[in-house]
């Protein structure tokens, strides 16, 4: 591939919003690399994905210490992209990590002790030839660590300058409310939150929007096309390349039942009537709650890039399309 210069115009027609009291900023479409930027993965394609997300303003980019697969080498490969044709675009961009899976053997591999979440922070960024990250997260709420010594390592995170801001990911909105009285008395508030978000999962409009609305934290949300389902990718059967049809793709062929085939058929209908496509209308539908801040997308190709973000086009609904939207999901 030739050497790569962004587009003047990658500013120009992206939305950018606040994230929750943070004098932080997100594209409302960012970019995440849990599936198809692996080992396993073509490189020049996750390059070529890179380099148009960047081109349409997304800035933000975000990753897990255990994405691949297999797991450490999205980080990987991010960081040789990073260096091949980025390096000079670094304060252009917000880059996340996380730790809280299983990332090594023994004891200290996963979970949220200070010891895990420290070296897995500093595995990542040697992964990623980076001195910090912009966010760093907590990837998964810890039932034995006290959460003072988890949200103390966030803390001492931030104050030795490998991150510049903390958040949590698959929190409940009572502990998450926890978590940010917790850091706030310690200087370092939670900025943002990563929970699941589509309109299959709306566990979030149980308790979670209102206190991030209260506490003042961001809402990045993950899956907001619940793995693919919401897409016509899976009209007509699996397709080899799709999430589920990966031997490794977290979203397995049982998980597409005729029911929700049959939901996302009369959804597909409702968008093509709003001129949009399916996954576009998914991720307005999410970009409509105030309190979402940006919507994560994945993407095999640089053209599912361009169809998510042309999602901005129309992210406003009318009473009676979200009457149709809501009597579809509950039918």
């Amino acid at each position: 591939m030739s050497v790569y210069s962004p587009s003047d115009t990658r500013y120009d027609t992206m939305r950018y919003n606040r994230c929750g009291r943070s004098g932080l900023k997100l594209p409302a479409i960012s970019l995440g690399l849990w599936h198809n930027f692996g080992g396993v993965d073509e490189f020049e394609n996750a390059r070529a994905m890179i380099w148009r997300a960047f081109d349409l303003g997304i800035t933000h980019f975000d990753l897990a210490n255990n994405y691949g697969p297999p797991p450490g080498s999205a980080e990987e490969n991010f960081g040789k992209i990073l260096r091949q044709d980025l390096r000079r675009y670094r304060d252009e961009l917000i880059i996340s990590s996380k730790a809280g899976y299983l990332m090594w053997p023994g004891p200290y591999g996963e979970w949220g002790s200070r010891k895990y979440l420290i070296a897995s922070l500093d595995q990542s960024l040697r992964r990623m030839g980076l001195e910090y990250v912009d966010i760093f997260y907590h990837h998964r709420p810890d039932p034995e660590t006290p959460l003072e010594e988890t949200m103390g390592a966030l803390d001492a995170i931030v104050r030795s300058g490998k991150a510049i801001y903390v958040g949590i990911s698959n929190y409940p909105h009572e502990l998450t409310r926890k978590a940010q009285q917790t850091l706030r008395q310690m200087g370092t508030p939670c900025i943002i939150h990563q929970p699941s978000y589509s309109m299959f999962n709306r566990r979030v409009e149980g308790g979670l929007l209102q206190v991030l609305d209260e506490e003042g934290i961001g809402c990045i949300v993950f899956s907001p096309l619940s793995q693919g389902l919401l897409t016509n990718k899976y009209l007509n059967g699996i397709p080899k390349d799709s999430r589920a049809g990966k031997p490794h793709g977290f979203l397995r062929p049982e998980h597409i039942t005729e029911d929700k085939l049959a939901k996302v058929r009369h959804l597909n209908e409702l968008a093509q009537a709003r001129g949009q496509t399916l996954a576009q209308m998914a991720l307005a539908w999410v970009l409509r709650h105030p309190g979402v801040t940006s919507a994560l997308v994945g993407a095999n190709s640089t053209s599912q890039i361009e169809e998510d973000v042309a999602a901005l086009k129309n992210f406003s609904f009318t009473e009676e399309e979200l009457r149709n939207i809501d009597g579809i999901l509950k039918g």
